[in-house]
């Protein structure tokens, strides 16, 4: 065997890597053909549906099942709490019935008999002073709301303050939103024998089958996951839940299959929200524009645990050398967290930046330059300098940006501008591949990894297609199953990383074999030979078609397996930075906030896939604008209810209300040398602060509290005396 190394081409010499493939699965999504858990409807399968808790806060006092049970349709019925269980949040759910048809499980719902006693509940995750002031029980016993979730301090924040030149004070926050999957979370399971069979919208394909073994009292090895294609998860996908776990009960009592997905309204309360994280914070910098020192005391709720973002967050990405800070944890009665797309620093970046953006116009700075000046308080200033170069060119920055008060526009319209910076991980995840070569030259690759609607099959594709020299149509891509080679869960933006790095790596030593074959039979230096165009070369002399050379491995396929990678091999890596500008329009008899452009940079070392890299970034911009500008849980603090736990009241930005996305990727040579990062998540962290310090711009004064609605920035601006 000839000793070559592993990793990628050099930059340029690529022919799919880095090029705008279509996805491979776009067709069967587009006609239909793609079928979602959602879609799962083999014979005989029964519909289930849950009735659920229509209290923040209470005990099971009465349940009767026996109306329900016969009812027309029901086959089986399910309790999933028992008399005197304590209820700690709306939605939670109390009964499962499969019925066959959905509208028949319905009035079997109707037909439970179930009394609750109401206990006394909080829910107002902003009001720190009513929660350490609230009297509740639990289990009981009296319940404090509030944790001091610890203090981070470094050098002398109060002398720093005191001496600086300018000093600002303010409150900021951010409310607790929800995923939002189009697809609901939810099952199909079916028994055969002892084994268990489930189709279930997950993140995790690979680490679910435990999940359902031990509370079912099954063996792991019988259950099988399938995921074959996901409606989005966005960090809330990861687990099995009750629900899927009473699916698979339902079908073991009937004997059938069950399909239970959750509708809208409990999918909003209970199936995963992001922390909410409120602030007071005092910022202080030099004449010249340089930070000096940060304090802060955040708060907010997780739910029923009692905790917010991370104390270690705040301040974001800025650190100056003297700085204090606090956190403070709400219990409340609301539905628990799940990670939401780069978790706590979306929240993180819109207390911090903000904050910065208002010290800098205290310091009579252009906030650009303001952040230009602090970047070596960064993790990647190096990063983070062209960046700011690059989208303030594409912004035009310099022509649009105006000292508050000083509005752009005419009459009621005015414009703004505003800037943000945020930072990620994105390495690899675990992930292991088998792969095929088979004797007519296609090829297999087999991963226990999943597609979350982010194209990793066309990513898996690309890959082993570019490193054998072939097209993609000679590459099978079979992932979506834990009966394959198992893989790390989609989270943190791991994917890319994670399957690309164990396929690249083991695409490249089954090349290698299949050279040697060929070098051997053609009486070449297998060191000169390589795959490309469907052929094998050398220097520009062709020794054969890849089919000829596949042919040499014999009547079997050449199968290898490998693992994870590691960063030293050059096949990934982590650590991405990016800078975000947006423009606004806001009138100020209305309060109305447009968006009329968003400009992202972004790096993130090598692309596999140009077209889906940017549609991921223009993804995060456009969830960027839904929290900044209008998603947001609101609850009733007399009811304990979520209140616009729906589509029509939950409100998330149309078309029209996006703007022009413009996405740049910041790709020098020792970038694209760092091997691939992931990107999912990077995108999503800046636009809220982004925005806000536009709208800011835009109108003179702060609007505090994302999102930025019509009432709130009315309020601002009556706060303003304008």
């Amino acid at each position: 065997m000839v000793e070559r190394k592993i990793g990628w081409a050099p930059q340029g010499s690529h022919t799919l890597v880095g090029g705008e493939i279509p996805r491979v699965d776009g067709q069967v999504k587009a006609s239909g053909q793609a079928k979602y858990t959602h879609d799962m409807n083999s014979p005989g399968t029964l519909f289930a549906k849950l009735l659920t808790s229509p209290h923040a806060h209470a005990k099971v006092a009465l349940i009767n099942l026996e109306k329900a049970k016969g009812v027309k349709g029901v086959k089986a019925v399910l309790a999933l709490v028992k008399v005197g269980d304590e209820i700690r949040y709306e939605g939670w759910p109390i009964i499962a019935i499969a019925a066959e048809r959905p509208e028949y499980a319905e009035d079997g719902l109707r037909a439970v008999e179930v009394k609750f006693d109401p206990l006394p509940h909080y829910v107002d995750e902003a009001n720190l002073k009513g929660a350490e002031a609230a009297e509740i029980t639990d289990a009981g016993e009296p319940l404090k709301l509030t944790r001091t979730l610890g203090i981070d301090k470094t050098g002398d924040t109060d002398e720093a303050i005191q001496s600086a030149a300018h000093v600002h004070r303010g409150f900021y926050g951010v409310p607790s939103i929800t995923h939002m999957c189009l697809e609901p979370h939810g099952s199909h399971a079916a028994w055969k024998d002892e084994d268990l069979q489930v189709a279930l919208s997950t993140q995790n394909v690979s680490g679910t089958a435990t999940q359902y073994a031990l509370p079912l009292g099954v063996d792991a090895a019988r259950v099988a996951i399938r995921c074959d294609f996901m409606g989005g998860g966005f960090g809330s996908k990861f687990a099995v839940d009750a629900w899927d776990v009473a699916c698979a009960r339902l079908a073991k009592v009937t004997g059938r299959p069950v399909r239970l997905m959750l509708n809208r309204s409990t999918e909003m309360q209970i199936a995963g929200n992001r922390p909410s994280a409120f602030a007071e914070v005092t910022v202080a910098c030099d004449a010249e524009g340089h930070l000096t020192a940060w304090e802060s005391h955040h708060w907010g709720t997780n739910g029923p645990q009692g905790s917010t973002i991370a104390l270690g967050m705040a301040p974001y990405l800025f650190k100056p050398s003297n700085r204090t800070c606090r956190a403070t944890g709400i219990a409340t009665h609301c539905g628990p967290e799940r990670d939401w797309r780069a978790p706590h620093h979306p929240q993180a970046c819109a207390l911090t930046q903000t904050a910065l953006d208002d010290l800098a116009a205290k310091a009579g700075l252009d906030s650009l330059e303001f952040f230009r000046r602090n970047l070596d308080l960064t993790n990647l200033p190096h990063i983070y300098r062209p960046e700011l170069e690059i989208a303030a060119r594409l912004m035009d920055w310099e022509t649009k940006w105006h000292p508050r008060g000083q509005g752009a526009g005419r009459g009621a319209v005015k414009r703004g501008v505003g800037v943000a910076l945020h930072t990620w991980g994105g390495g690899p995840h675990q992930s292991n591949v088998t792969l095929k070569v088979h004797p007519d030259g296609t090829i297999e690759v087999l991963m226990g990894t999943q597609d979350n609607g982010t194209g990793t099959r066309t990513c898996i594709a690309q890959v082993t297609a570019e490193t054998f020299g072939v097209p993609m149509t000679a590459v099978k891509v079979s992932i979506g199953s834990n009966q394959y080679p198992q893989a790390g869960p989609s989270g943190g933006s791991t994917t890319i990383g994670g399957v690309s790095g164990p396929v690249r790596r083991t695409a490249q030593q089954a090349l290698w074999k299949i050279l040697d074959l060929a070098a051997a039979k053609y009486g070449v230096d297998g060191n000169s030979l390589f795959a490309r165009d469907g052929r094998i070369w050398s220097g520009e002399t062709l020794i054969c078609t890849w089919k000829q050379a596949a042919g040499l491995i014999g009547p079997m396929p050449l199968e290898l397996r490998g693992g994870p990678v590691t960063e030293e091999e050059g096949l990934t890596s982590q650590q991405v930075g990016g800078v975000q500008m947006a423009e606004v329009a806001v009138d100020i008899d209305t309060g109305v906030v447009r968006i009329v452009k968003m400009v992202a940079v972004q790096d993130m070392g090598l692309i596999v896939n140009r077209l889906l890299a940017r549609s991921q970034v223009s993804g995060g911009l456009i969830m960027g604008i839904a929290y900044a500008l209008s998603e947001e849980r609101i609850m009733d603090n007399k009811t304990g209810r979520f209140i616009n736990a729906n589509f029509n009241d939950y409100k998330l930005p149309r078309m029209g209300d996006i703007g022009e996305l413009v996405v740049e990727f910041y790709e020098p040579e020792s970038e694209y040398n760092r091997g691939v990062i992931g990107l999912g998540e990077p995108p999503v962290i800046s636009p809220g602060a982004a925005i806000s310090n536009a709208v800011a711009n835009a109108i003179g004064v702060r609007v505090p509290v994302l999102p930025l609605t019509p009432k709130r920035v009315l309020d601002a601006l009556k706060g303003a005396n304008r």
